[in-house]
């Protein structure tokens, strides 16, 4: 407790700081906060909106009302299908949901506040997993939902669920696999004969990239002040950025090895930076939209960035796992993620978790997170579902190439894991806003010079917290 009570100084200090320098830059995007990608969000609040709506049944007598935050405003659309769904179904038990979206950090930092006052908590709420190691300090102010999650356990990819864990008890309900893949201009890849589908291994990787440099463009993104490309390589090896007390693990071999391996396709032209420092910027949706870099590798949410900010490269993309080392323990990882939570001092506790965990985990609920978000369903039953795979009305299977759930069914025998620990934003911090910059430049630092120094810097600043 006294370092839970030490966290919360701190941290009601850096609001009081946040709110002094607010406005002094542009706001970053749900993606891009916390030092890591959640991922969910095409459609995140803005820095000055907060909007409030209730849906459900909210005119009856003898009725529920839940009071819910979220970071990202079309979740609402989903929790308002699975409210009127519910209400449908149970008519003794009625709901209403009073939904309210706030920016990004906005909401995880009112939410903490809360938890310290002891007041003002909402009775559910979306947590950012990047976040979600923060609020699993001390006394956790959220329902252990383990009891509530086991009926619907078996379909559900495991490592979904145990990044909201703690203890062997769950406390976050999960949104999607985010399952990492790569998507492939074939245009690109065409003009200089290369066939997508023969790219296995990183090796395979390089000497595409080499016919694509030939030809006058770039093979993929070497990403300055973003950490996915070093998290994947880093999960097929089963390794990670901190062990599980949150220790940074930043200069292992593994880490040395991925990061050299960037940095060789860096110098050798292969990869090259992108305007605004990664793929998921409104600068770097223009520069794919030209056609100037052939590979993007990211998790499968971001088919939605295609269909919004892309849509001139419909029937262009091709979805495909993405490269591996020879000899790797795993071919993909969950990226980003928000888990969803109900509060200690929630009315009818056991009415919420039944309600979330339903609107979320079951069949229904999963068809609904990929039919109206777009993601990846956490329920493998539905990967081999006709009715959802192939749905010839839905957008996101008319505008690849590929199915991406033939790409699910895949690698879903070896899905790696980077944990969400309470280190993490100190370490993506680090790699995001200094090493991957310093390292992925003409001239660049030595990768495991570099990383020794990131790892060293992540020990004092976590120490000294």
């Amino acid at each position: 407790m006294k370092r839970f009570r030490q966290f919360l100084c701190v941290f009601v200090s850096a609001i009081v700081l946040l709110s002094v320098l607010a406005g002094c830059g542009n706001a970053g995007t749900a993606d891009n906060q916390g030092g890591g990608s959640s991922g969910d969000s095409s459609e995140s609040a803005s820095s000055s909106s907060v909007k409030t709506s209730t849906f459900g049944n909210t005119s009856g007598s003898n009725v529920t009302t839940f009071e819910m935050w979220t970071f990202v405003e079309l979740h609402g659309q989903l929790y308002k299908e699975m409210a009127e769904e519910w209400n449908k179904a149970n008519p003794n038990e009625q709901i209403a949901i009073a939904l309210t979206v706030m920016p990004y950090d906005d909401m995880h930092n009112k939410l903490m506040l809360a938890i310290q006052s002891g007041t003002g908590m909402p009775d559910i709420c979306d947590v950012e997993i990047g976040n979600f190691p923060k609020f699993l300090q001390g006394d956790i102010a959220f329902m252990d939902l383990t009891k509530y999650i086991d009926q619907y356990r078996s379909k559900i990819v495991p490592s979904r669920i145990e990044v909201y864990s703690k203890g062997g008890k769950n406390y976050g309900v999960p949104t999607h696999v985010g399952a990492t893949v790569a998507f492939y201009n074939t245009d690109i890849l065409k003009a200089a004969g290369v066939d997508y589908k023969t790219i296995k291994t990183w090796d395979d990787y390089e000497a595409a990239g080499l016919k694509v440099k030939a030809a006058g463009h770039i093979m993929g993104v070497a990403e300055t002040n973003n950490s996915a490309i070093f998290d994947i390589m880093l999960a097929e090896q089963g390794a990670d950025k901190t062990d599980s007390s949150g220790k940074p693990t930043l200069n292992t071999p593994e880490a040395k090895k991925a990061l050299t391996l960037m940095k060789k396709f860096y110098d050798e032209g292969i990869d090259k930076t992108i305007p605004g420092g990664h793929p998921d910027t409104e600068e770097a949706y223009g520069a794919l939209s030209k056609g100037e870099y052939a590979t993007v590798i990211r998790p499968l949410w971001y088919m939605s960035r295609y269909l919004n900010y892309m849509d001139d490269l419909k029937g262009k993309i091709a979805i495909a796992p993405v490269p591996t080392f020879k000899d790797a323990k795993y071919n993909s990882f969950g990226g980003g993620g928000t888990g969803t939570i109900v509060s200690n001092s929630a009315k009818n506790k056991d009415l919420a978790a039944r309600w979330l965990t339903w609107a979320k985990l079951s069949d229904d609920g999963e068809k609904q997170i990929w039919n109206i978000l777009g993601f990846d369903p956490c329920n493998t039953a539905l990967w081999n579902d006709p009715s959802i795979t192939q749905d010839k009305n839905n957008k996101y299977l008319q505008f690849f190439q590929t199915n991406p759930f033939d790409v699910l069914n895949d690698i879903k025998d070896s899905m790696g894991i980077i944990k969400s620990t309470i280190g993490v934003p100190t370490v993506n911090n680090i790699l995001c806003n200094t090493t991957l910059a310093d390292v992925l430049k003409d001239d660049g630092a030595d990768p495991s010079q570099a990383l020794e120094d990131a790892q060293s810097q992540a020990e004092n600043e976590l120490a000294n917290s």
